[in-house]
């Protein structure tokens, strides 16, 4: 998992002039742990095409080109045609709706965010390692957050799935990277109107909006 945007509620100025973004999105790809090397590929074809080196350069989602985020973009929606075990989810907020009270703990929301998106699709599983940036994640503490959802999926959602925190470095790790690229091409598409690479993603999208008007 990963996130693009932020937690911040400065309406009264343009998002990256002071301002706080308009939306926050959390996303997810859910595989099996002996299939995500296929994820690596995809990483490593963009860092092929670039010449870079992966322990060298981070390739942020937010500097890839408009080209780069469609090839991305086509990579994923045909692994995730090919093979149903792979599975593409995400979440955005569209922070400007949401009511003052909640406003008061940013952490409830985006745990709340997570259960919302996330829970019902892991059910199936006996295990699932919750595979996350340890240098983003805007709560607490990972464990208050697997705690809360350990809990909601035994005694809300009657599941027996069991749910581990993995905190990596997305520096070391190609599967954050690759997360980090579809998070940035899902929330693009709300906060700065960047659709194509959004588009090709869009039919194989499990996607959850919270507080949207009816028009968008």
């Amino acid at each position: 998992m990963d996130e693009s945007g932020d937690l911040g509620w400065k309406f009264d100025a343009p998002y990256r002039k002071g301002g706080s973004s308009r939306y926050l999105t959390i996303a997810f790809i859910i595989c099996p742990s002996n299939k995500s090397h296929k994820l690596d590929r995809i990483v490593r074809r963009i860092y092929e095409s670039r010449d870079a080196s992966f322990k060298e350069t981070e390739i942020k989602g937010s500097s890839l080109s408009i080209e780069e985020k469609e090839r991305i973009a086509t990579m994923t929606k045909g692994l995730i045609e090919r093979d149903p075990d792979f599975r593409l989810v995400a979440i955005t907020v569209d922070k400007t709706k949401v009511a003052e009270h909640i406003r008061r703990d940013s952490n409830k929301l985006y745990n709340y965010m997570i259960q919302v998106a996330l829970l019902k699709q892991i059910l199936k599983y006996d295990e699932v390692n919750l595979i996350r940036d340890n240098r983003t994640v805007k709560v607490a503490s990972g464990n208050s957050l697997i705690d809360y959802l350990q809990t909601f999926v035994w005694f809300e959602l009657k599941g027996t799935t069991v749910l581990y925190d993995v905190p990596l470095d997305s520096k070391s790790t190609r599967k954050l990277v690759f997360i980090d690229w579809m998070n940035n091409i899902i929330w693009g598409h709300y906060e700065d109107g960047n659709d194509a690479a959004y588009k090709i993603l869009k039919s194989c999208l499990h996607e959850r909006k919270l507080f949207f008007s009816k028009r968008i």
